[in-house]
């Protein structure tokens, strides 16, 4: 308190006697957080100070996971934005990494590479080459994290956060904590074997939820019926952004009829796959966030409709369907919590 690192918040409510003196750290200190949330094709790295508001940020960096090269791509990224936006590193209390895979963020380890590979330690990595600490994680536990601490589960202490990108993740929240099983990994949702399809996962199996209810899988759909001759501003938008999610989300706003149609058929698959979700976990909410809550409003009935299809209305009745409002920010905010969390003891000492 000397220090003004702690600063005083007002009083708790009372339980029947005095009421407490509540205590939080001082946002206004100078302390810095640095987030790298990486998805399979894309990287975006940012800066925050302690109230989680983004300082500066470079967002879509294109870097694929299954390039050799990715894990020196990153740290090159890293380096030129610290470089760039002339961050003094001494004010950063860590680095934060979300990242897809079997994540295990107690080793620090992406168990979804084998230990050759520069992305199984790329937390190490970082660590040694800026010499600053660094914490990694799952990006659909942090995806979770972020709901929990800044959006639509804030009031809820059991939900299920769908994490709707080129996959489908899912972050478990119970009684206020994520859940993360006996190996850490829990949450594999894309890998349940609903599709009708025998088209190949990256998992290396055949017949999981992603090959039909992921972003990849709208996107793969649009481009087979423009092939087929159909029309769709989709082809227009994908030469104009970066990133195919970007054309795709824009595609669908403006009311591209191909691009909608398609949509609404993951959003089916994706309905069949949380009703096996609600009749295991019997969650409050489930909330639909990420990059495909940005279109939620094409999503919601038609999950909806499978929801009303595939469940025990018994079940289903108390579990609301919810779409975020942190779209592609969630990531970024809940890996800047993830580092927070653990290294706030790094400003108090």
């Amino acid at each position: 308190m000397t220090k003004d690192i702690i600063v005083e918040k007002g009083y708790a409510a009372s339980t029947g006697g005095r009421k407490a003196i509540q205590y939080m750290l001082n946002e206004d200190l100078p302390h810095i957080v640095i987030s790298i949330s990486i998805d399979q094709f894309y990287t975006s790295i940012a800066s925050t100070n302690l109230r989680a508001e983004v300082l500066c940020a470079e967002n879509n960096i294109p870097i694929d996971l299954k390039d050799p090269k990715a894990s020196n791509l990153i740290i090159d990224a890293l380096a030129h934005f610290l470089s760039t936006h002339h961050i003094n590193t001494q004010l950063i209390i860590g680095v934060g990494i979300s990242m897809p895979g079997f994540v295990n963020s107690e080793t620090g380890l992406n168990e979804s590479y084998n230990e050759y590979s520069p992305l199984y330690n790329i937390r190490e990595q970082i660590e040694f080459e800026f010499n600053i600490p660094a914490t990694i994680d799952n990006d659909s536990r942090c995806i979770a994290r972020a709901e929990k601490k800044f959006g639509a589960a804030q009031a809820s202490q059991h939900s299920l956060v769908i994490n709707l990108n080129w996959g489908v993740g899912l972050g478990i929240l119970i009684n206020d904590d994520i859940f993360k099983g006996t190996s850490g990994f829990a949450g594999e949702f894309s890998h349940i074997p609903l599709s009708d399809t025998l088209t190949l996962c990256s998992c290396g199996k055949r017949g999981c939820l992603e090959v039909e209810a992921s972003i990849s899988a709208a996107i793969r759909n649009i481009q087979n019926d423009i092939k087929k001759g159909e029309y769709s501003i989709y082809e227009k938008l994908e030469g104009e952004h970066n990133n195919k999610i970007e054309a795709l989300i824009e595609a669908v706003k403006i009311g591209d009829q191909v691009a909608i149609n398609n949509t609404g058929k993951i959003g089916y698959l994706l309905g069949k796959g949380i009703s096996t979700l609600i009749h295991i976990l019997n969650p409050h909410k489930i909330i639909i966030s990420g990059r495909g809550a940005e279109i939620g409003q094409i999503l919601t009935p038609h999950i909806q409709v499978a929801i009303n299809e595939y469940s025990i209305p018994k079940i289903a009745k108390e579990t609301m369907l919810s779409i975020s409002n942190l779209h592609k920010c969630a990531q970024q905010l809940g890996t800047t919590a993830l580092v927070i969390e653990k290294y706030i003891a790094r400003i108090i000492n």
